[in-house]
């Protein structure tokens, strides 16, 4: 029965840190997921800006959008069609932080600049202070 019980321990001290990686990873993987998401998002928005697609957003914004609920809002279309088009259906929600919030950069701004300028959002990052797996910081990513 000691012997039983040993292995048992043994066996679950091997599980439970495999357990907590995946769960990590998995949560890495979603992060990933929704910074690609808003990124594409805001690089459409843009395109759509320089084909004139949509209504031009002002000069100084270099065609980029002025927040990240203006991609979920829609924009009014300009030419012979009518309505608003939208780039993302809601702004994920950070799984790093558990909350649909996140770090804003517009081009003005450094590329390591934890504080946004204003304007527009030309990128974003999560507000998350953990390291990844992969040794790189959340906010680098």
């Amino acid at each position: 029965m000691i012997v039983t019980a040993t292995v048992l321990i043994i066996l679950a001290s091997a599980v439970v840190p495999m357990a907590k990686n995946g769960l990590k990873r998995q949560r890495e993987l979603e992060l990933r997921r929704a910074l690609r998401e808003m990124r594409v998002a805001i690089d459409n928005y843009k395109a759509a800006a320089e084909q004139q697609r949509i209504k031009a957003p002002p000069p100084e914004n270099m065609g980029y959008p002025e927040s990240l609920d203006l991609l979920v809002e829609g924009v009014e279309v300009t030419g012979r069609a009518t309505g608003k088009l939208r780039f993302l259906r809601r702004i994920p929600v950070d799984p790093m932080t558990g909350k649909a919030e996140w770090g804003l950069r517009s081009t003005n701004d450094d590329p390591k600049s934890t504080s946004w300028g204003g304007g527009h959002v030309f990128d974003v990052y999560t507000n998350s202070q953990g390291v990844g797996m992969n040794g790189v910081a959340y906010r680098e990513w």
